[in-house]
């Protein structure tokens, strides 16, 4: 039998992190990736990584709260055994990146320093200045250059790739790509394909989002019969800084630090902001949300920034949407020391040093917590996942595994800060076992003994679509114009508010952009680094996402998390009488529980025809940790939560099997899945 090989697609975290692991097991790895590894979208991340730490520990933290935090963030919308088991190894994947030499910042006394981020009480955030995700990275690449030398993994940069390649069984036995430079298209035949390939900003236009964030490769294996979880969940982040090109993102560390969000009060105030005085400056997030102040969730930042641009008109600028995001109250070298890599992004694009001025910053596109489809298996005993499973972060089509942010697991509704580069790499370094597993169990010969003309056939399949793209007729449809039209549209109806009417126009109005996008004419026909070519190929792919983005949100009547739709708003109580309060608090939780009854599903999208999405939801496994109201800031919050908490205990004095014979998770409307299947 020839030799086994694993095709890694991406060079980001994840897909680092899954060669290193792959490549100490002795597998041979051939890696991909669109860019140079060291440019990946992960090395924009600024932050920090989050885990327990020994600090954290002596004010009551622990691996558990992690857990809950995660989950309560992301409005128990993810599957809690996965989260579980990040949160647990989530120290000993910091002391790992320690070790492989990511400089993190440290105290006088020599100890990692840590920051806090959204969503949590503790500082948990370990960091390196502003520059954690370029310095986590530049430690997995030096790994995978080891490794690289002693012939174990085999590196593609500046490669496209095109598509999975499915035997008569639907067992994924390779891919095929593009090289960038010679235009070359060619098979890679493999007994695991793993996708590691990011985000799909690029769909709205203007994001925080580098330009190889298209969400092409998850969209080619979409298309090929992979589903996709939760894709109308996309988060927007409260802080980025407007530019032309795009949007930068300013970290959410930059609250971390003690940054503060405000508005002068009165609107448009034309005074320069440090000329304003305190009484005349709005803290909105501090005074709506005393415990949490500046670092609640983000889904919940971004609303009130947005709502206090548009419904309260208390933009500082007549002429766009911001808000102040104030460091200068922070000595100039503690800046210096945490977050000086993105005060300098802002000067430089800016123009004004955020040391001395407050930084003008609004929402931006920002993270998909949807993603494709994967598999776990859970662990009786410890709630977390029996690791070396051969089904952890498969996906449905057998060989084709997806992690990092293009897998939907980890982050439910809305992802909490600092958690991205921890669920890259732990999926990176799990995923690794599942393979090592399943190439063992693999019957027959390796993929590199299949008949020939299986991937022949694949690749003739690309070369000639390549083909009729570069001989179409001048004139028709430009594709970048096309992208800006798509952009425009997702950033109107699918961003921060939610409207059926205008969802159930923009599926119509991107199916005939879809059309017309059939008939784009190249500008360049070469046959040597085209990029328009590939830019072609990749806004083709985009509108399947779109349309599943789009139809995801239309049937999902409720909000949660990232997902906000007026109309199925949640009112705070408006009662001031103690009695009346508890009669409309019953309410409230009679409503929770039957949304929750209702909607508390993943939204899974499968590729029908002409590239519409057929949507289907599957019940969330809320085993470990009772879905509950997220009450952050709502009026009458206290009261809400006493009902729901005697309700509770009510539930659980009940013996189990009881009068309904449901276990008090099932009560709260979440029955347990006895088994996840993928179909």
């Amino acid at each position: 039998m020839a030799q086994q090989r694993v095709l890694v697609i991406g060079g980001g975290l994840a897909g680092l992190a899954a060669a290193m692991q792959l490549a100490e097991s002795e597998i041979a790895v051939d890696l991909m990736s669109l860019t140079p590894v060291k440019r990946s979208h992960s090395v924009c991340a600024q932050g920090g990584i989050n885990s327990v730490n020994n600090y954290t520990r002596q004010q009551g933290d622990s691996e558990w709260e992690h857990f809950k935090d995660t989950v309560y963030g992301g409005d128990f919308l993810q599957h809690q055994p996965p989260v579980k088991e990040m949160a647990d190894w989530a120290p000993r994947i910091i002391d790992l990146m320690d070790r492989l030499g990511v400089p993190f910042n440290r105290t006088a006394e020599g100890n990692r320093d840590q920051r806090r981020f959204g969503g949590t009480l503790y500082k948990r955030t370990a960091f390196a200045g502003a520059t954690t995700g370029q310095q986590l990275l530049y430690a997995l690449d030096e790994q995978v250059r080891r490794w690289e030398t002693a012939g174990r993994i085999k590196k593609y940069e500046f490669w496209d790739f095109l598509g999975p390649i499915l035997d008569e069984q639907g067992v994924c036995r390779g891919g095929v790509a593009q090289d960038l430079v010679s235009m070359e298209i060619r098979d890679f035949p493999a007994d695991a394909v793993v996708l590691a390939t990011g985000g799909c900003g690029l769909i709205y236009g203007r994001s925080t989002m580098s330009m190889a964030c298209t969400g092409s490769a998850v969209s080619r294996a979409y298309q090929a019969g992979v589903k996709y979880g939760n894709g109308e969940f996309i988060q927007v982040h409260p802080t980025a800084v407007p530019g032309a090109d795009k949007l930068r993102l300013m970290s959410e560390s930059a609250r971390g630090e003690g940054g503060r969000v405000w508005v002068p009060r009165k609107p448009q105030d034309p005074r320069p902001p440090r000329q304003i005085p305190e009484a005349e400056r709005y803290y909105f997030l501090e005074e709506r949300y005393p415990k949490y102040g500046n670092l609640v969730p983000r889904d919940i930042a971004t609303r009130e920034i947005f709502s206090v641009c548009t419904k309260e008109g208390l933009s500082i600028d007549a002429t766009r949407l911001c808000v102040y995001l104030d460091l200068t109250h922070i000595p100039r070298a503690t800046l210096d020391a945490k977050l000086k890599g993105i005060l300098e992004i802002y000067e430089k694009f800016q123009g004004v040093d955020p040391r001395d001025e407050p930084m003008k910053i609004f929402p931006a596109v920002h993270y998909s917590m949807g993603g494709l489809w994967v598999d776990f298996e859970k662990h009786a005993q410890t709630g977390g996942l029996v690791l070396n499973s051969p089904r952890n972060q498969q996906t449905n089509v057998p060989g084709i595994y997806a992690i990092g942010e293009c897998d939907y697991q980890y982050h439910g509704a809305n992802r909490l800060g600092a958690n991205s580069l921890l669920s890259c790499i732990f999926s990176g370094l799990i995923v690794a076992g599942t393979i090592r597993t399943n190439l063992k169990n693999i019957p027959g010969k390796a993929a590199a003994d299949q008949p020939a003309g299986l991937f022949s056939q694949a690749v003739r399949y690309h070369q000639e679509r390549h083909n009729q793209l570069l001989t179409r007729p001048a004139g028709r449809e430009n594709p970048y114009l096309l992208h800006q039209e798509l952009g425009l549209l997702m950033t109107k109806v699918a961003t921060v508010v939610r409207e059926n009417k205008l969802l159930a126009a923009a599926i119509d109005q991107v199916a005939e952009m879809e059309e017309r996008a059939k008939q784009c004419s190249l500008s360049d026909t070469g046959a040597w680094t085209n990029q328009n070519v590939v830019f072609t190929k990749a806004l083709l792919d985009m509108f399947p996402l779109a349309k599943l983005i789009l139809r995801g949100a239309l049937q999902r009547d409720e909000c949660r998390g990232a997902h906000y739709k007026p109309e199925f708003e949640f009112p705070g109580l408006t009662a001031t009488d103690s009695a009346e309060k508890l009669a409309q608090a019953e309410t409230w939780c009679d409503r929770f529980e039957e949304n929750t009854r209702r909607w508390l599903k993943s939204t899974i999208a499968t590729c029908g025809p002409n590239n519409d999405p057929v949507i289907t939801y599957e019940d969330v496994d809320t085993s470990l940790d009772t879905p509950r109201p997220r009450l952050y800031g709502l009026v009458g919050a206290d009261t809400i939560e006493q009902v729901w908490k005697k309700r509770q205990e009510q539930r659980a004095s009940r013996p189990l099997g009881g009068a309904n014979g449901h276990s008090p998770s099932q009560m709260a409307g979440n029955p347990v899945p006895a088994k996840l299947v993928a179909t």
